[in-house]
């Protein structure tokens, strides 16, 4: 590939987008060059901002023409490094592409562009009555396209599903510059190969999404949420699996740890949620429904089975301002680890049977490699989110034997019927690990569908992939 940016090249960029959108200078290109993934800094050669399909077919087939890289860039919110160009080349900024375009209330459905915010379009399908579900800890800034590439999740997929389950049909350009619908705006679709879903989680490897239909659900009108202290962490894990297996199925599920909430607790002002010193973990669990009573059942019987644990006594959130309170307190932990020291996140995911087993597993590796870990996740579907943190770590340490404890949690997880990532996708960190996941037939199988999407490898090179597949 060819990652300079001559001033050839950068005359026909202007000619398509406008000399208003191409962007060359350092302060730029740096701050299109990273996300929220550990301290990675990769700035594009020219950060473009186009503003249609049409200009996008046409960035690409420049860029196909020429082996130029071309990494889309969303908004930078991502923990696996997929939106870094590492290979230069152009930084395709979505930016532009920002609008609800419809809101089809007889269908329940929603076209959107790529850079809406998910907050923003939960908020306004929600004014229609109508729910959009996903809703990742960064829902307040992520983008919708980046949800789509990575197959987002979120506190609420344990019992709504994630990203994949909502995406209908698609609006893509191909590296070729081709411009495609993959499917269709129906909720069943069995003709051909399911081009929709393989464009999900691909993380722009195969081609650059310009508008996505999703499905809507009717909107719930209540909720209890509560927040359950345990004395022993392995006891909060063991109590997940064990709730479902009562016959209940809360619409959220989240585990902290005893760190996670202490530092959270320190990093969010005006945060009231007092933790006796004993407790080691916390289990915040909703149930949401249309009636009351049922809810009340649901959760008289989360209450029989987590008191069959060491349990501290159990808060309800009352009011709305409480429960939302909760929520920031959850969301904002990964916020808070970072700030408190240097960090890696891994984004592990077994059965959830299994998670008591992995959270030990995860604390005896980082005590067999000297680092401690903070864990916190979507234990409903088993999802456990290991933020490694340097602390008082040498450097030599953190560079050499952290590496060695992320392969050994990798293997665990996957021994135990998991995998690599939940949610947060594989990109730039991961895809080193993928061999652990994958043998090689079930990697060149990739490999080949990437080939047929992006025969030049364009597309966000140097993602996924192991270096030396």
């Amino acid at each position: 590939m060819n990652s300079q940016i001559t001033s050839e090249i950068l005359q026909k960029i202007v000619a398509i987008v406008g000399e208003s959108f191409v962007f060359t200078d350092l302060e730029t290109r740096n701050h299109y060059g990273h996300d929220e993934t550990e301290d990675f800094v990769f700035p594009p050669g020219v950060v473009v901002k186009p503003g249609t399909p049409e200009e996008i077919a046409a960035i690409l087939k420049l860029a196909n023409d020429a082996l130029i890289p071309v990494t889309a860039i969303g908004a930078r919110t991502g923990l696996s490094g997929g939106a870094l160009a590492i290979y230069e080349g152009i930084g395709l900024s979505m930016e532009r592409f920002n609008k609800i375009l419809q809101i089809d209330e007889k269908n329940l459905q929603v076209i959107v562009e790529p850079a809406v915010i998910t907050q923003v379009l939960r908020e306004a399908v929600a004014e229609k009555n109508l729910f959009y579900p996903p809703d990742p800890s960064s829902q307040g800034s992520c983008w919708i396209g980046g949800n789509v590439a990575e197959n987002a999740g979120g506190a609420r997929a344990v019992k709504y599903g994630v990203t994949k389950d909502y995406v209908l049909n698609l609006e893509v350009v191909l590296a070729n510059g081709e411009i495609i619908w993959t499917g269709a705006n129906t909720l069943k679709n069995s003709t051909g190969y399911n081009l929709t879903q393989l464009m999900v989680g691909s993380e722009g490897t195969l081609g650059i999404i310009t508008k996505i239909v999703m499905k809507l659900l009717p909107k719930n009108t209540h909720n209890i949420l509560m927040l359950v202290p345990f004395f022993k962490a392995d006891q909060a894990c063991e109590a997940v699996s064990a709730i479902f297996r009562a016959g209940v199925v809360p619409s959220a599920l989240e585990f902290m740890e005893r760190d996670a909430i202490d530092w959270t607790l320190k990093f969010v002002d005006g945060l009231n949620v007092t933790v006796s010193d004993a407790i080691q973990a916390h289990l915040l669990i909703e149930v949401d429904g249309n009636y009351p009573d049922i809810l009340f059942q649901e959760a008289e019987k989360i209450m029989a089975v987590v008191e069959q644990f060491e349990i501290d006594e159990v808060l309800f959130a009352d009011t709305e301002d409480q429960k939302n309170a909760l929520w920031k307190m959850r969301r904002s932990v990964a916020e808070a680890v970072k700030a408190n020291s240097i960090y890696k996140e891994e984004d592990t995911v077994v059965p959830r049977y299994e998670l008591a087993t992995l959270l030990n597993g995860i604390k005896a590796i980082g005590n067999k490699y000297g680092f401690q870990s903070v864990c916190y996740g979507h234990a409903g579907d088993g999802n456990l989110h290991v933020n490694i943190v340097k602390g008082v770590m040498s450097d030599e340490a953190w560079n050499t034997e952290v590496t060695k404890g992320i392969r050994e949690i990798f293997e665990l997880t996957v021994s135990l019927k998991g995998t690599l990532s939940g949610e947060h996708g594989i990109g730039y960190v991961q895809k080193n690990y993928m061999d652990i996941a994958f043998n090689k037939t079930q990697l060149q199988l990739m490999k080949g569908i990437k080939t047929i999407f992006d025969p030049n490898g364009i597309l966000n090179p140097g993602k996924i992939f192991p270096d030396t597949l």
